[in-house]
């Protein structure tokens, strides 16, 4: 759904909510902001408004009220007693995990919808403190930029398209997918959904994708299959299991002590031009999207030569941070 549509829906529903009288289609047209002036695009665009209502589960009601203001004529409005939720009662042991379920996030992506949550339920009476109770601190990390937009695809029910880029390979693939679900794994998140490409369920690592993730159909369009537990999916499916691979890089002499307590063949860098500056070693790894990370904290000190796809993973690492 749009933002301008959002906008107009709430106003309208502000508005319908506020009045004590049915209101006219036409005095609906000028109270709420974002109808075109066109009478025939109007009424198109108003009906599909109510219908969209409707389905959201708001209680509009039709009648007249010939004192106020309307005579017979058809008007709307939405009751405040049949729109309002009951009063909200939890238990101290709901209330713990409801306050507990919004900690989880406090440093996440998804942190100011969290508060907001807990924000709407004190003001509801609900005492959700529940520091004194719980001897954790969890937290979830969304730090993939790619996080946000996937999981309001899946909450929109919205096809997506993006760049990614697959173990061992040093060039991204485009790829189109229909997201059942984002789901976080041993600290790393997956979507998981129907590969249009190869037309079948996959699971793609968020780290992996490359740049930003774009809509490719409307909202609504992207159905969950009966049955499907996307939790299962992504768990079974797993990473693959890789053999060590060797890395050679240049460490800057006298620094990059990390990378130098595990290393083996260091060598001072001969030949031509060699000041002693650099040393040239092997080291050996299993996961680039973990080791890029690491080589990165040691800047210019650390430089990859080889294999192709870590050198790559390592200069996005550096322009991130540059970014």
């Amino acid at each position: 759904m749009s933002r301008r549509k959002t906008e107009r829906l709430l106003n309208l529903v502000v508005c319908l909510l506020a009045t004590r009288r049915y209101l006219t289609a036409e005095q609906i047209r000028r109270a709420v902001p974002g109808y075109p002036d066109s009478d025939e695009a109007f009424k198109r665009m108003f009906e599909r408004d109510k219908e969209e209502l409707r389905e959201l589960g708001v209680p509009l009601e039709v009648g007249s009220d010939q004192q106020g203001g309307g005579g017979e004529e058809t008007g709307y409005r939405i009751p405040p007693q049949a729109y309002e939720l009951p009063d909200i009662h939890l238990t101290p042991d709901e209330a713990a995990v409801l306050g507990l379920a919004a900690r989880v996030w406090q440093r996440a992506s998804m942190a100011e919808a969290a508060s907001g949550a807990l924000l709407k339920l004190r003001a509801a009476g609900v005492e959700t403190d529940v520091a004194t109770a719980v001897g954790v601190e969890p937290r979830v990390n969304t730090g993939d930029p790619a996080f946000p937009a996937l999981w309001e695809a899946v909450r929109d029910g919205r096809p997506v398209a993006f760049d990614y880029q697959g173990i061992g390979r040093t060039s991204v693939a485009r790829r189109h997918l229909e997201p059942w679900g984002v789901v976080s794994r041993r600290g790393r998140w997956y979507a998981v959904g129907f590969d249009r490409d190869r037309e079948e369920e996959r699971v793609f690592r968020l780290s992996r994708i490359v740049g930003e993730v774009a809509p490719d159909g409307p909202d609504g369009s992207v159905t969950v299959p009966d049955g499907v537990d996307v939790r299962k999916i992504a768990f079974d499916w797993g990473d693959p299991v890789t053999e060590p691979r060797p890395a050679t890089v240049r460490l800057r002499a006298g620094a990059a002590q990390g990378p130098r307590r595990w290393a083996r063949d260091v060598r001072p860098v001969a030949g031509e031009g060699a000041d002693g500056e650099w040393d040239e070693a092997v080291l050996t790894f299993r996961d680039v999207d973990r080791f890029a990370p690491y080589l990165a904290r040691f800047a210019d000190d650390v430089v990859v030569l080889d294999p192709p796809d870590l050198r790559e993973a390592v200069i996005q690492q550096l322009k991130s941070v540059l970014g």
